[in-house]
């Protein structure tokens, strides 16, 4: 095998591994994160078992990614609510695109003392979404502060917590895909 040849098997091999790496990296960073609690993962619950008059602020965060066409937005910005109260909040999807476009969202929580208080009861992320053209939906999270947070070294300074969502762009299920060609 000559250099040119060595070059260019190399170059294509760098691409598919880099290829590879990102197409995994959204199931990757779900499983990561629910497996190491790493980013302010947050816990899975059904409810508080008391709550404080102590309140809490919580901020709603979204973003898409560079390739994601869709329009993505909390609804309200901000929340008070005391901690161990069940929270209630909507985000905003809108496909703007003559096309089906799915879906799917990761989360964090900050700051990160916090994540491991913060507990979500129902969630839209790591659930395929799909949105046909001109679609727009409503997406609810069911969350509460659990009121241990009180209680710990760290987190019991944190004042506001900040749920942010991204959404990345996803293959159609097969049933969709074969629809909408």
């Amino acid at each position: 095998m000559d250099g040119k040849t060595k070059t260019v098997a190399q170059t294509v091999g760098v691409v598919l591994v880099m290829g590879g790496l990102a197409w995994a990296s959204v199931p990757f960073y779900s499983w990561f994160c629910k497996v190491t609690g790493f980013g302010g993962a947050t816990v899975t619950g059904a409810g508080a078992d008391r709550t404080l008059d102590q309140t809490i602020a919580i901020r709603f965060d979204a973003s898409t990614e560079r390739e994601m066409p869709w329009e993505f937005r909390p609804v309200e910005r901000q929340m008070q609510l005391r901690i161990g109260e069940t929270g209630l909040a909507f985000y905003e999807a809108y496909n703007p695109t003559d096309r089906v476009v799915a879906g799917s969202a990761t989360y964090n929580v900050a700051p990160y003392e916090a994540g491991g208080f913060f507990t979500k009861i129902d969630c839209f992320c790591f659930e395929e979404q799909v949105l046909q053209p001109g679609e727009r939906v409503m997406m609810p999270v069911t969350f509460y502060v659990d009121p241990d947070i009180v209680d710990d070294r760290d987190a019991k300074f944190v004042k506001h917590i900040t749920l942010s969502y991204t959404f990345y762009e996803i293959d159609l299920p097969e049933e969709q895909a074969s629809l909408s060609q």
